[in-house]
């Protein structure tokens, strides 16, 4: 019997397939599938593919594999019988690993899946950015009343509507950003990959990675929502900071290593950029004594931008439409390039 192994548990609740997802895609297999179900948790955190010896057991034999990622050990095990496997994170680099393609399985991810929650995160960090939240948490912390700060001009003070906002990367956050910074009036400008394509609507101009530090020259604020690629790793480097107009702010929702943590942290205790809001670090969790900690000009958060209600709403639809097209031998969603990473 054909074997599909189901590892989408999780140690992080928020991120455990519940009852009702695993039910759905029970019934969208059917009949003719022996249904393996990982009992031990997997790790959700970042690209996943950290499995649990449960998982690499089971996997012997198995033609599907919908888990965090593609463990190495899974991979190995399911040598010769791996056709299709599915990530629920959108990050795939940890799952590409030799083993896994050795396989020749197609693989799947996420992408798209967490746009909207992490969208709504950006916007959330943008208006913190434009309307001072950062000098009004560090007055608050101090018990000072800063409203001479705020009305005397030294903490400046902008609208959304005219803000130049400047996305890195236009995947599916990218665009689910560009839609709502579109809507509340900002005007948007975008780097990615690929130069050419259609461009979105609300996007005032796209260019390739070579125009990255003439995006940083036009924007107040600038966001990085690109994949995490071998390509991309520092992608935004000193120089592309420096770019950056003065007062400018940087907002991370992608991977740390895209952008120069110790060029961004000399850029914003200088005072030349305003401050930024990270949500992701080059090392996880953020080290204890890291600068970023205590600076007044940093807003942190670990990790979380894509928490959502949702998620698993939106995650089991894919699930069940690619098991849909697996079974009649269409083309499956979300199918992943190993050679450019995503």
């Amino acid at each position: 019997m054909r074997r599909v192994v189901i590892d989408l548990g999780s140690s992080r609740p928020v991120w455990r397939a519940p009852p009702g997802s695993l039910e759905a895609i029970r019934r969208a297999l059917g009949d003719g599938w022996d249904v393996v179900e990982v009992r031990s948790p997997a790790s959700s955190d970042g690209d996943g593919a950290s499995g649990s010896a449960e998982a690499v057991k089971v996997a012997q034999g198995a033609e599907v594999y919908l888990g965090w990622g593609v463990p190495s050990g899974v991979a190995r095990a399911a040598q010769g019988s791996l056709r299709w496997a599915h990530s629920a994170s959108a990050g795939v680099l940890a799952s590409l690993s030799p083993e896994f393609l050795a396989t020749g399985a197609v693989l799947t991810n996420s992408r798209g899946v967490q746009a909207e929650p992490m969208a709504d995160w950006v916007v959330a960090a943008i208006g913190f950015c434009l309307r001072g939240f950062h000098a009004a948490v560090r007055a608050q912390r101090d018990h000072v009343w800063a409203k001479d700060a705020f009305t005397d001009g030294r903490v400046v003070v902008k609208e959304y509507n005219g803000a130049r906002v400047g996305l890195v990367g236009l995947g599916g956050i990218g665009r689910a950003v560009a839609r709502r910074c579109h809507a509340l009036g900002m005007a948007v400008r975008a780097v990615r990959r690929r130069r050419g394509g259609r461009r979105p609507a609300g996007v005032l101009w796209v260019g390739g990675p070579d125009a990255i530090e003439e995006l940083a020259a036009e924007s107040d604020v600038l966001i990085v929502t690109a994949p995490h690629t071998p390509e991309t790793e520092g992608l935004v480097g000193a120089s592309v900071l420096e770019s950056l107009p003065e007062g400018a702010f940087l907002i991370n929702v992608s991977r740390g290593v895209l952008v120069d943590e110790e060029a961004l942290l000399r850029q914003i205790t200088d005072g030349r950029l305003a401050g930024c809001v990270l949500d992701v670090f080059a090392q996880e969790p953020l080290p204890v004594g890291h600068p970023f900690w205590d600076h007044p000009a940093v807003m942190i958060t670990p990790h979380v931008s894509a928490v959502s209600t949702r998620f698993w709403d939106r995650e089991t639809t894919l699930i069940i439409e690619n098991i849909a097209r697996y079974r009649v031998g269409q083309r499956l969603k979300n199918v992943v390039e190993p050679e450019i990473g995503y």
